[in-house]
């Protein structure tokens, strides 16, 4: 998987399908020669070009390192910057050596007077196409300022244009789809709020604007980390493109004393040929093989009781929703914010992880009892990084709070942020929610975090201390309480990324339920994430959060594309609701094992009247569709929707009906959905090979 050509000083870093070529130049700088299809080694080596008579000035290095380190003469971005005791920060590095492995190689630098070495980090898989990077910067002389240091800077080749894709968004808009041609100069993709975000995620993918879903050569990168993160696109009039990710964001800086070393979080990249779907598809891939924590595992169907109760928390009234929500089919059973100290409103509380005497005299236990008779897992909603100033936990330790001196303790939503890189705040953490998993038999945690920071100064302790003190409470308490499973959330999609996933399970996608608005939402998660980890819910109608009032089969539907669950007051839910409900779920529960570790196509966005997902097990032994359709104008009748990489060769069999549909005419001619008349209709269609 690595080849090293020594005399030519050239390494082939290969997957099953693609390649990625690094030479050092007479300079040492690492120059990228190739990204795209799998080269062998001969293949490799015809790249590097004859001496020229003269040197081109769109040949310099500038936009071609991989280890893009400020100085001289690039005036790009620079992904490694830093500024020394003595005031200098330009970058002269040379190299120093390289070792590797079979899926691990790293080239080793140090700086040509000042006593720092920079090691560049790849590791590749054998059945993923996905190159993960990182750095390590030591210093070994006097303290050095470290401006900034990306995971890693991926080198497009030159194509004929480019475009470049993102998602944008808002609080109960995130994971919004966005692709518009990449203007020269810096494209900046960031968040300074502490988490991941709602307004970005810290993926991008380039293409020549030419890619489709299912055809096209896509670039893409996503970086591994939970805190403040900035992304760079890069286009240079000499149309060399460059993608550099990293943690931090402007102006934050991190001091690296004597004997010190900054490690990096994961940036990830990968090319793949198929468009946005094939691109799509590798990440979920690489995410199930290689990220996730129990990737085997089927996520149960969930019920959330926040919107049925809100702060109105009671033993009696959980009770009730628990066994409507059993009657429903319904496997594990969430109770929301309210539980716990003072908490009957959202300006108290938080800090105090202990039942609130007055609703729950004898604890947890009898609403634990109860849930696991019904054959239900018990969950529990917390927000542990969190604080109210009207807080037993606050009125003790005032100082556990994120901010500065002679600056106002901003507070948003009542609360205030605990400072988690500080080591006694975090032992605080860890120990306050191991004793409560010990205490209870608690199954999951829906781990919230509304808030970001403010006050928080430029000290790069706290905005990267925080994010690797909130990693390792998570891995302690996964390690003592193993059979616990977490999800993440931030006021919904806040917090989705590759850091936090390979210690939590499942995320919360949004905190809008509309199903309308789920389908765009869920269409941009899906651009890098896969449905396994996609909660989705199905809430009351009209909905709390738009008003809009859409059938319960649309809502179900919309949800079944995911990882499904019921967050409506289900006390006022009819009987025929519950019962259909009830079929609902029976019917997500036979498409579950194709929709969560299945492979996922989408067939028709949701920029339209009609749009379509298909969802293909990993034999193809079984197909799972879901077709959704706006509003029907001018009385047209709906097109088949073809199908994707089925045999053309077999015959399917629809699970409901019985009817027969061969592959060649699924694949061509489509599948036509039986869609009620009227807007806001569905379908889910599970097929059989027979």
């Amino acid at each position: 998987m690595i080849h090293h050509d020594a005399e030519r000083r050239l390494w082939v870093l290969s997957g099953p399908s693609c390649s990625y070529v690094v030479r050092l130049d007479d300079a040492d700088r690492p120059r990228v020669l190739h990204w795209g299809r799998r080269l062998t080694a001969e293949q490799a080596a015809s790249l590097l070009p004859p001496e020229p008579p003269f040197r081109p000035v769109e040949d310099s290095a500038e936009g071609t390192c991989d280890l893009a380190a400020a100085g001289g003469l690039s005036y790009g971005d620079a992904g490694l910057r830093v500024r020394f005791a003595d005031g200098t920060r330009d970058l002269e590095l040379v190299h120093t050596g390289h070792h590797r492995t079979d899926r691990e190689l790293v080239l080793a630098y140090a700086d040509r007077h000042y006593p720092l070495a920079v090691e560049c980090h790849y590791r590749l898989y054998d059945d993923s196409d996905v190159i993960e990077r990182h750095l390590v910067v030591r210093n070994a002389g006097e303290p050095v300022t470290v401006v900034r240091a990306d995971s890693a800077t991926w080198v497009l080749p030159r194509l004929n244009d480019y475009r470049l894709s993102s998602v944008r968004g808002q609080w109960g808009a995130e994971t919004r789809l966005h692709r518009a041609g990449l203007p020269y100069g810096e494209t900046v993709l960031t968040s300074r709020r502490g988490v991941t975000s709602h307004q970005a995620n810290p993926w991008a993918m380039v293409d020549d604007g030419t890619a489709g879903e299912e055809h096209g050569a896509v670039y893409s990168c996503a970086l591994a980390w939970s805190g403040s993160w900035r992304l760079t696109a890069q286009r240079l009039p000499a149309e060399r493109v460059t993608l550099s990710a990293g943690a931090g964001h402007d102006p934050v800086t991190f001091e690296l004393g004597t004997g010190e070393e900054l490690v990096t979080p994961v940036c990830a990249g990968l090319y793949a040929e198929g468009g946005f779907g094939a691109a799509g598809r590798a990440w979920h891939d690489h995410q199930l093989r290689h990220v996730l924590p129990h990737p085997g595992e089927t996520r149960p169907v969930l019920y959330n009781s926040w919107e049925a109760t809100g702060f109105e928390v009671s033993l009696e009234g959980q009770t009730r929703l628990a066994e409507l929500a059993a009657r429903m089919g319904v496997e594990l059973f969430v109770m929301d914010d309210g539980w716990f100290g003072a908490r009957t409103h959202d300006a108290a509380g938080l800090g105090d992880w202990r039942p609130n005497p007055r609703r729950f005299p004898d604890g947890l236990a009898p609403l634990i009892d109860r849930v696991h008779e019904l054959g239900m897992r018990f969950g529990l909603w917390v927000e542990p990084e969190m604080v109210n100033p009207d807080s037993d936990l606050y009125r003790a330790h005032p100082d556990w709070v994120v901010h500065r001196p002679h600056r106002t303790r901003t507070e948003h939503r009542n609360q205030l942020v605990l400072d988690l890189s500080r080591p006694q705040v975090a032992d605080w953490l860890h120990r306050t929610l191991d004793e409560l998993l010990a205490k209870n038999d608690i199954d999951f945690l829906k781990w919230d975090m509304n808030r970001p920071f403010t006050e928080a100064g430029p000290d790069e302790r706290l905005w990267t201390g925080h994010v690797h003190a909130l990693y390792d409470v998570l891995d302690r308490l996964r390690a003592g309480h193993p059979h616990v499973r977490v999800e993440s959330c931030s006021s919904g999609g806040g917090r989705v990324d590759l850091g936090i996933l390979r210690r939590t399970d499942q995320v919360w996608t949004s905190d809008n339920t509309d199903a309308l608005d789920r389908l765009e939402i869920q269409h941009g998660f899906s651009q890098l994430y896969p449905a396994r980890v996609m909660g989705a819910w199905v809430t009351d109608s009209p909905n709390p959060y738009t008003g809009r009032e859409v059938p319960l089969d649309f809502r179900f539907h919309v949800a079944m594309a995911g990882v499904l669950g019921v967050g409506g007051t289900l006390t006022d839910w009819s009987e025929a609701e519950l019962a259909r409900a009830a079929e609902l779920v029976a019917a997500y529960k036979r498409i579950r094992p194709i929709v969560q570790h299945g492979r996922q196509y989408r067939l028709l966005p949701p920029d339209g009247e009609l749009s379509a997902v298909q969802y293909l097990a990993r034999d193809g032994a079984q197909v799972a569709f879901l077709a959704f359709r706006r509003a029907r104008r001018f009385g047209h009748a709906e097109p088949g929707i073809p199908l994707r990489d089925l045999d053309p060769g077999a015959r399917y069999r629809d699970a409901a009906t019985g009817r027969i549909h061969h592959g060649a005419v699924l694949l061509s001619h489509g599948l036509f959905p039986d869609l009620a008349p009227g807007d806001y209709a569905s379908a889910m269609v599970h097929l059989i090979r027979e």
